[in-house]
């Protein structure tokens, strides 16, 4: 019963898009490789708190195997980002591939009208159907994995932990007694990043797998309309953890003010012990603070059983070919690179990833430690997809509400009955039965 599907989220866009030549030059233009084969620019659509190194690599190697260049716009995350992702589609005027979270985000986007149906690619075959099933509409597949699969729950200072005699909590209540020591030495018990307002979501979202240990029908219920966070005591339980952790007075100074790269740098510094995060943005900690990596734990967010402490699991962002572009078959042949063993080298030899990889054959030789600990789920059947898999219903202001909670502004259950409201208009926009 414990084994789940392994999988993965991230993140969003911007009004002002910033290039970036992956492949290594500055100019765009007319030019040729070594060879004489004449460079193809792409243009890829990236949200700005993404890892692009793992990315960059590949983009570098295939300007000089393919002569295809990949030029990089950055947008900004979250709600924001969304409505850039959706603006440009409306207009016309996507990049030539984007990246974007898979699962309920990318179908929202409804990928059979915008991208390129990959399923009938033979390239396809390599890649895992718990993956392909997050991308996928009818039988049209719409995208490749961009990454890793990584997990959502807590980071920890592990040296903090060390110096305070803290063990790993097993049950929230334990973790909320770390919380008051930390505090009682002084310390931010919990980092929080509410001026990205995406952010707040974790602890609600990396609670998942509570709420799929005990109900494991929830996901097919809430997509028929018949099961609501508000009026279900386990799924409701992760808003008031969220408003318990204010209540209590942990979450960090000025919250509405600190940005996640700050909270990134609190964590590592040690100046807060705990932030919850994914562990797919280990590699901007790495970036920023070097060293310090190896101070960072993580460990999934508890429920009430010390027995039953698992971890909720994303699928990997995906890679996506834009139809409408100009460059359709070069980026096909951007993306069937991505996943042949030459650019899974590439993206290997620049990027440490952050969970288990979703393409056949490919093994981790080396690991973050907050991975090493987040392989325990995995290793152990304690893992459970996050909800954006199993169903197609993720409401837009989720992250606004739970700001909203974690500032004290709403309760815990007027947040949640908010967010049961929220995500209405697009169940119904899906056509789904019972809305």
């Amino acid at each position: 019963m414990k084994t789940r599907i392994i999988m993965v989220t991230v993140i969003a866009i911007v009004a002002l898009t910033l290039p970036v030549f992956a492949g290594g030059q500055g100019e765009t233009g007319s030019e040729a490789t070594g060879d004489g084969q004449e460079i193809t620019e792409l243009t890829l659509l990236v949200d700005n708190q993404s890892p692009i190194e793992g990315i960059e690599a590949v983009a570098a190697r295939a300007e000089e195997e393919l002569g295809i260049r990949v030029e990089i716009e950055l947008r900004p995350g979250g709600t924001e980002g969304d409505n850039v992702v959706k603006t440009r589609l409306a207009t016309g005027e996507m990049a030539d591939l984007m990246y974007y979270n898979s699962g309920s985000l990318f179908k929202a986007l409804s990928p059979e009208r915008h991208f390129v149906d990959l399923s009938d690619m033979s390239f396809m075959d390599r890649i895992l159907d718990s993956f392909k099933e997050t991308v996928s509409v009818g039988d049209g597949v719409y995208g490749i994995p961009a990454d890793s699969a990584f997990g959502g729950g807590w980071y920890y200072n592990r040296r903090v932990y060390e110096e305070l005699g803290l063990e790993v909590p097993h049950t929230w209540d334990q973790l909320m007694e770390n919380l008051a020591a930390v505090e009682a030495a002084g310390i931010e018990p919990v980092a929080a990043s509410f001026a990205d307002t995406w952010t707040a979501q974790i602890i609600v979202l990396g609670d998942f797998y509570n709420v799929y240990s005990e109900y494991p029908d929830f996901a097919a219920d809430y997509t028929a309309n018949e099961a609501h966070f508000a009026d279900t005591p386990i799924a409701l339980r992760g808003f008031q953890k969220m408003q318990e952790v204010h209540d209590a007075g942990y979450f960090s100074a000025n919250p509405v003010a600190t940005t996640f790269d700050e909270a990134l740098a609190m964590v590592a510094t040690g100046e807060a012990a705990h932030y919850p995060m994914l562990t797919v943005v280990l590699p901007n900690i790495e970036a920023a603070h070097g060293d310090l990596i190896n101070d960072i734990g993580f460990f999934g967010q508890p429920g009430s059983d010390p027995d039953d402490h698992g971890v909720t699991l994303w699928m990997p962002a995906t890679l996506a070919v834009y139809a409408d572009g100009e460059n359709v078959d070069a980026a096909t042949r951007f993306v069937e690179y991505f996943v042949s063993d030459a650019g899974v080298e590439a993206f290997l030899s620049a990027r440490t990833v952050t969970g288990p990889m979703v393409i056949e054959g490919v093994e981790l030789d080396d690991a973050y430690p907050a991975v090493q600990e987040m392989l325990t789920y995995v290793n152990n059947g304690l893992t459970a997809p996050a909800l954006e898999f199993l169903s197609p219903i993720k409401g837009p202001n989720l992250e606004q509400i739970l700001v909203q909670v974690g500032l004290g502004l709403v309760s815990a259950e007027e947040g949640a009955a908010e967010y049961d409201r929220d995500v209405v208009r697009q169940a119904r926009q899906l056509g789904l039965e019972g809305w």
